[in-house]
């Protein structure tokens, strides 16, 4: 019995080791072509975007000028809010990641463009953001699981400079992230 599984094991090794390997491969055995799913594809085309899109905003981070954000706070552009108290402001993403992808941001900004602008003057803000990410997780029904993160510069593909937290849930997460 014991013989016949190490056979199955060495006969599964040795396929899966001609099917990647060409060189190992003897003349006239073709290893069956595959072709990557189209969600892989995509999902590296997507991230070349993004990161060009993270360089491009880095440009002017920290010219003080208003953000996508700054015009949603000030209602300028709607969005679909689902928690709001007087320093915070959370809604869902617009290109969601994930079944529940909700922006955490505080309502003023105080120089906080990126977590690596933070300052003493800034830990209340940044537990008020924090909090307010359990409440989200806790309303979108995920709080038995979820992820938050804080992407943080260009090489961390940050798009917009205000600081903000994405809250991740719905779906199994999986690790290493990005």
């Amino acid at each position: 019995m014991a013989t016949r599984a190490a056979a199955a094991t060495l006969t599964a090794s040795t396929s899966s080791l001609l099917r990647r390997s060409a060189s190992l491969r003897p003349q006239g055995l073709r290893a069956p072509h595959r072709v990557p799913p189209q969600r892989f594809v995509h999902h590296i085309a997507s991230s070349t975007n993004e990161e060009a899109a993270a360089k491009a905003a880095s440009a002017t981070a920290d010219t003080g000028g208003p953000t996508i954000f700054d015009k949603i706070i000030a209602k300028e552009i709607p969005s679909s809010i689902v928690y709001e108290d007087e320093n915070v402001l959370a809604f869902r993403d617009i290109n969601p990641q994930a079944p529940v992808h909700v922006l955490v941001i505080p309502k003023v900004r105080d120089g906080l463009t990126g977590l690596n602008k933070a300052e003493p003057k800034h830990t209340e803000i940044l537990g008020q953001l924090l909090y307010a990410a359990k409440v989200v997780a806790e309303k979108e029904g995920v709080a038995n699981g979820y992820r938050v993160v804080i992407n943080n510069g260009a090489e961390g593909c940050q798009s917009v400079y205000h600081l903000h937290l994405h809250v991740l849930g719905g779906r199994q997460m999986k690790w290493p992230p990005g």
